[in-house]
């Protein structure tokens, strides 16, 4: 058969063809399901770059190195003596006084502390017994001056009476007056701002190299009228002085000053003692970081191990009852305004005073048991038996320092024998001027004032006469004291000044001890 007898032939089926094959559900299922696994890998990599993508900070790319920032100027934080004014361009003063601004370049600490308002209402006088406050009670310096004021003397009903006070203002006139623009007091350059009281000159220049000792001093007599660095009369008289002595501190060791003084610290206890007043009412962290630099250098630095004080530092085992008890005096007060104070050199300090003192009579001796107030080549025709200046500094440093240990002073028979010692040898300004001690007249006015009674009454009446007595009354002058004495050609006109004055707040500004409880 060929292939022409098959053209004929035609063959039909139902079967689909190839192309028309249709797929089941279950035939697609599997086939979808043959491929699951790279359609999940496809997804995850797909969501991976989408993550990655988003993850980019396509700002930047868009940040455009030329767009203008603007500022706006707005008032800084109060800086530490700077008083806010909203709108100082409309203020006019007749009398622009520059003062300097602390800057806190180098202090690297923020702090949160704020200017508080430490000023206390009269109710909160009517005792003095405060556990923090030992030296608001015993008053050295600025103490409890600054922390009473004159509302204080008031309340007690112990003015000194209009003379007392007229002293004191013309006394804290001529050291305004008196006082450099850049806030110290300058020791030998003083007369160069005569002219603001009255004529003339001053005479009674110091040494040069007690600037800030005298100016510490200086700042703890307006202080003791209860001037600070924002509040009171002399409010900006303080504000400088502070600030000065704020910039002399060494940054690495905390010294207050140079050493170019011979007895460079007696300048940096006095500094110390007046940072540590102002501390206490100007909760200032600049001020706070200086006061206690200047505390640590004074009690690590400079203390003898397990004793007192003396001139060198580091110490060399030597101890002296004159910087020992202004040492007392400034970490006393250090530890009132809340800084950090070593007690072992509050009782390495009574250990010293106990050492030199004789038992048996109460009289404090200088380096050794039984020796004299010192004297040099320049003041030696001063005599050392005309007063007991170094048994007054070791009476009022045991009345710091035991009563800050809660310990009974009114019976210690040790300061009793001492004030003896004091009421027999009372302040006289004698016309040669050898009895003449300021220095002691200003530790007799606080140590005798704490004893009160006949002690007090009998030192109150000379010290009145001898100081108000003598203070001049003429020209530039006026308001001052003459530097007489054994260490009035050290310290000059500024130091009697100030010395003087403080004597005058003393008795009836501050509180007392005995009989208190």
């Amino acid at each position: 058969m060929t292939s022409s007898d098959y053209s004929d032939i035609h063959i039909e089926t139902t079967l689909p063809k190839p192309w028309e094959e249709e797929q089941s559900f279950n035939d697609v299922l599997y086939d979808w399901m043959s491929r699951a696994p790279w359609l999940a890998i496809s997804a995850a990599a797909h969501l991976l770059v989408f993550f990655i993508l988003m993850a980019i900070p396509w700002e930047w790319l868009n940040k455009d190195e030329g767009t203008e920032i603007q500022a706006s100027i707005e008032t800084p934080p109060e800086e530490l003596f700077e008083e806010e004014e909203e709108e100082p361009e409309e203020i006019v003063e007749e009398e622009i006084i520059e003062e300097p601004v602390l800057q806190d370049a180098e202090i690297e600490e923020t702090t949160e502390e704020v200017f508080e308002d430490t000023e206390q209402s009269t109710e909160d006088f009517s005792t003095p017994f405060d556990s923090d406050a030992f030296n608001d009670v015993i008053g050295i310096g600025g103490g409890a001056g600054s922390k009473f004021g004159k509302r204080f003397g008031k309340k007690r009903g112990a003015k000194g009476g209009k003379a007392t006070e007229e002293a004191v203002r013309n006394g804290l006139e001529w050291l305004k007056t008196h006082q450099d623009p850049a806030g110290y007091w300058d020791a030998d350059g003083f007369s160069s701002m005569c002219g603001g009281i009255g004529t003339g000159t001053c005479d009674g220049e110091g040494e040069s190299f007690w600037d800030v000792g005298l100016t510490g001093l200086a700042l703890l007599a307006f202080m003791g009228d209860g001037n600070t660095t924002d509040s009171g009369v002399y409010k900006d008289v303080v504000k400088r002085g502070i600030a000065w002595i704020v910039e002399q501190r060494d940054p690495d060791t905390g010294l207050l000053g140079d050493r170019s003084a011979p007895e460079f610290i007696y300048n940096h206890t006095l500094g110390t003692l007046a940072l540590c007043e102002s501390y206490y009412f100007v909760k200032s962290p600049r001020i706070k970081r200086v006061a206690q630099d200047a505390v640590d250098y004074l009690q690590h630095r400079a203390r003898n191990p397990y004793g007192a004080w003396r001139y060198d530092v580091p110490p060399n085992g030597e101890n002296d009852t004159s910087i020992t008890g202004w040492g007392v005096f400034a970490l006393a007060s250090a530890k009132d305004a809340g800084l950090d104070v070593d007690e072992e050199a509050l009782n390495g300090a009574l250990d010293w005073i106990d050492e030199v003192t004789d038992k048996g009579n109460g009289r404090v001796g200088y380096v050794e048991r039984g020796s004299r107030s010192a004297r040099t080549l320049a003041n030696q025709h001063y005599p050392d038996d005309r007063g007991e200046a170094m048994t007054a500094v070791g009476m009022l440093a045991r009345m710091f320092v035991a009563y800050g240990r809660g310990e009974d002073i009114a019976s210690d028979p040790v300061i009793r024998k001492q004030a003896d010692l004091l009421k027999s040898k009372t302040p006289e300004w004698d016309p040669d001027g050898l009895g003449v001690d300021m220095y002691y007249w200003y530790y007799g006015s606080y140590a005798m004032f704490q004893m009160g009674g006949s002690h007090w009454k009998a030192w109150k009446d000379s010290m009145e006469t001898a100081v108000l007595g003598s203070q001049r009354d003429d020209a530039d002058q006026k308001g001052s004291w003459d530097p007489i004495g054994p260490w009035g050609y050290s310290g000059g006109r500024v130091y009697s000044t100030s010395l003087m004055v403080l004597c005058l707040e003393v008795y009836y500004r501050y509180a007392k001890i005995f009989g208190a409880r």
